[in-house]
């Protein structure tokens, strides 16, 4: 599934317009993307929590010519689903 086939499925489900599940989808993302470039944490109970972890600086290889190089340092947004999200799949 895409993201315009997961916003029309988001759509049906809540009984909007397109164009409004769009834009729910959006400020969800924005707001979330904003919390995060704050360096907060955000959970969502039942569902996920989000954060951005550093990265430090670590060696590695270039894959097309077997070079080493140094990879900078970097921050990552990261996702840990809950275990009742989980256990939705296993059971």
């Amino acid at each position: 599934m895409n993201k315009s086939e997961f916003i029309r499925a988001y759509a049906d489900k809540l009984g909007v317009t397109i164009r409004e599940a769009e834009n729910n989808f959006e400020s969800l993302v924005e707001t979330l993307t904003e919390a995060l470039k704050k360096g907060e944490y955000v959970h969502i109970s039942g569902f996920a929590t989000f954060e951005v972890k550093a990265k430090a600086e670590r060696d590695g290889v270039n894959p097309k010519t077997g070079e080493k190089i140094s990879i900078a340092a970097c921050k990552s947004p990261t996702v840990k689903f809950s275990k009742a999200y989980k256990d939705v799949f296993n059971g």
